[in-house]
Parts: structure tokens; sequence; C-alpha cells
């Protein structure tokens, strides 16, 4: 089948992407669901800093690529062997498809599963080669599995959790990345207790995650830190208690905490900005990075920070959650209130505005921008 979708064929840091346009829209044949595989309508697609890393190359993927991995749609067909869904289902797309039985995930770690790794790396499925072609007869890779900046979608099923049919689609496409990292990482990663404090620096749609996934957690004082004064006033209201612009943030932290946070999230991929949470937190404190910083970039943080002061740095990829137990738990935490995330949804565009959506949110001025890929959004 034909399916319309945004395609990278090579790397830019030229800007603004508006204008430069280092993507475009194609149309590609899209091959039919083999064993074990889903077709999905696609209904809405998010932009993530993530995209961005593709783009620029600090996350260097083969191309050419069909972009996009945070997403919702509907099941439209499904492949022999698939089970678990039938047409109809409205489902999260899950950017890494854990194949349920190596090491990693029968210790319940599908975020590191080797071979969805293995498959994403190359720019595969799960369970074989890219089925996706452009006009030349050429192969274009998938992006993480998903290539959800597309009318359709071809994904493996362990690439699926069902949701229930109320959920919006603009705020159920922020559940399978953006949520499932930030609130996954202070949840999951860093089993944050009621009563403890947590600092999160980067507001970006990940950070804005951690910070409801800290209030959901009932933690005291919550405090986000960032450049951009929106988006602090964004953080206030999703649940911070306090916000902070960078410059001297560690010693107002620390006066707030009487001495250092408990736990610190670091959400801009970026080495500096993870020594200054190993030096915002206390003695025994936590620093848990969600950033994705250039494979090049190297950290370089005082070594008697950990053995001297009891502090740990942990690494989360997607929030070390589970998707089929968490998704579902996090969108009760949606339902109840605790969890708004609607609030971080900062406009809507057509599949062909996705230039405009890359260059606001490499801007600053976009949180979580919305792609209505077929048309659903709004019915």
């Amino acid at each position: 089948m034909k399916t319309r979708a945004v395609v990278l064929r090579g790397t830019s840091t030229a800007r603004p992407y508006s204008a430069t346009r280092p993507v475009e829209v194609e149309e590609l044949e899209l091959g039919a669901p083999r064993e074990g595989e889903v077709l999905v309508r696609i209904a809405a697609a998010s932009l993530c800093h993530s995209d961005l890393s593709v783009v620029n190359g600090d996350r260097v993927r083969p191309l050419p690529m069909a972009l996009g991995h945070e997403a919702v749609g509907i099941v439209e067909e499904t492949g022999p062997g698939v089970h678990r869904f039938t047409p109809g289902d409205h489902v999260v797309l899950v950017y890494v498809p854990s194949c349920g039985f190596c090491g990693d995930c029968a210790a319940g770690q599908p975020a590191l599963c080797a071979q969805a790794a293995a498959a994403n790396g190359a720019g595969a499925l799960l369970h074989g080669p890219s089925l996706l072609t452009d006009a030349a007869g050429e192969p274009v890779h998938h992006q993480l599995g998903v290539s959800a900046f597309a009318e359709h979608a071809v994904l493996a099923q362990e690439s699926l959790v069902p949701i229930p049919k109320d959920v919006p689609f603009e705020v159920a496409s922020m559940f399978g990345c953006a949520v499932l990292t930030g609130a996954g990482a202070v949840i999951n990663t860093a089993a944050l207790r009621p009563g403890q404090s947590a600092v999160v620096y980067g507001l970006g749609g990940v950070g804005l995650s951690a910070v409801l996934g800290a209030r959901a957690a009932g933690a005291y004082p919550v405090i986000a830190v960032d450049p951009v004064a929106e988006k602090r006033e964004l953080a206030l209201r999703l649940g911070a208690t306090h916000a902070l612009a960078p410059d001297d943030a560690v010693r107002e932290i620390r006066e707030l905490t009487s001495g250092g946070a408990e736990l610190a999230v670091e959400a801009v991929g970026s080495p500096k900005v993870m020594g200054a949470c190993l030096e915002a937190v206390a003695r025994g404190g936590r620093v848990v990075s969600v950033g994705l910083p250039a494979p090049d970039r190297m950290l370089e943080v005082p070594a008697l920070a950990f053995a001297g002061e009891g502090k740990s740095l942990l690494g989360s990829y997607m929030g070390d959650a589970v998707p089929r137990r968490d998704i579902p738990r996090f969108l009760d935490l949606w339902r109840a209130g605790l969890m708004p995330v609607e609030r971080m949804h900062t406009g809507t565009l057509p599949l062909t505005g996705i230039n405009t959506a890359m260059e606001e949110l490499a801007s600053g001025r976009a949180i979580r921008q919305v792609l209505d890929t077929s048309g659903l959004l709004g019915r």
C-alpha cells in the first residue's frame, strides 16, 4: 500500500529548519504485515528532541529513514500469529519492541532488550527488514521500529500497547516516549518516595514528565530548572513547587532542601548539567540521567562524589519502563488529574508542517507539538 511519510535523507544542522527543510514528506510503498506484525493508521504523532538528534546527526542512524517514534494509532490489519490485537483497537506505539525472552526482558527490563536494540540500530523491525521503499524502489529505514510521522505504519506487535478508546489522541500520543521516559525515570529508576525532594534540570517534554512523575509520587519540594521562563512557568502549572533559572540554581536548591536534593533528574543531554546535578544533590543523593548527549561528549566530575559522599549517577533508558504495565497505570494517574499531560501540548500541525514544527522545537518555543497525520484529530 502507499503511505505518505516524513523522510530524512541526509543530516543537517542548518537552521531555521522551516527554511532549510532537512526532511520532506514522500509517498512510500509500505509492505503488508508479516508474522507477528500489525498495520496501524497513525492518528497523532508527537515531536521529540530525539527526532531532532537524528536530523542533526547526534544520534547516528542509517539513512534514508522515515522518522517519528512517539505516537498513537488505530489497528487496521494484523499479520499471522497476532492474537493480542484486532482491527479497531487504539494503541500507543512504543519505541523499544522488546523480544520478551532475553535475559533483560525476563528480568523486567525490556528497554534494554538486545534484540530490539539491534533491530532499532539497523533501521529494521523486530521480525524482519524494512517494509518501506521509495519511488525508486530503494529501501527506507524505520526509526526505532515505529516511523510514526506517516499516515500508516507496520510495527511488531511488541511495539504496541492497547489503550481505552476514550483517551484523546493528542493526550495518548505523549505516553509512548515523554511520559514513559520522564515519569518512569522518577518512579521506576529512582523509586522516589513521598516526601523526598526532587529537582529536574531541563523542561522539555521528558523533563516536564519527570516533574509530573515527582508530583504524582508525592515529592516535596519539586524544583524545576530551565533557562526559558515560559517553561519554568509551565512547570509550576504542572506541579513544581519552585522554578529556577540555571544561574546559581545549585545554591538555591541547597537552600530549599536544607543541603541538597535527594534526587536530581538530568533531562538535557549535557555533561555539564550532569555535573550540576551531582552538585545539587545531598550526600547519599541520586542523579538520574535521561538526556541523550552526542556520542563523543565526555563527563568529568569529582570522583570523590561517589565513595566519599555516597552519591549515585544512574542511567535510565525509556524510564526503565515495562510499557504494558506502565502506560495503563500512568493513564490512570492522568484520569485522576495527577498527570495533566495535555498542558504540554503546544500546537497541532499537518504532516506537511514537519519542518516548521522541528524549528519550533529546536528553538525552545514548543514542548510537545502533535502532527495530525491522517486527519483524525478533532473528530
